[in-house]
């Protein structure tokens, strides 16, 4: 049991670190083809 949670545990920083990048490669395309366009992106 005690091995079923530590997994668990530690398993929850790698899914916010890979949500969390494709957020940012999301924005980062984003705003490079804002700036491209010449539009500001807000």
């Amino acid at each position: 049991m005690t091995i079923a949670l530590t997994a668990y545990v530690l398993m929850w920083p790698a899914i916010v670190a890979v949500v969390l990048f494709f957020i940012a490669r999301g924005f980062f395309r984003d705003l490079s083809e804002s700036k491209k366009a010449g539009h500001p992106i807000i």
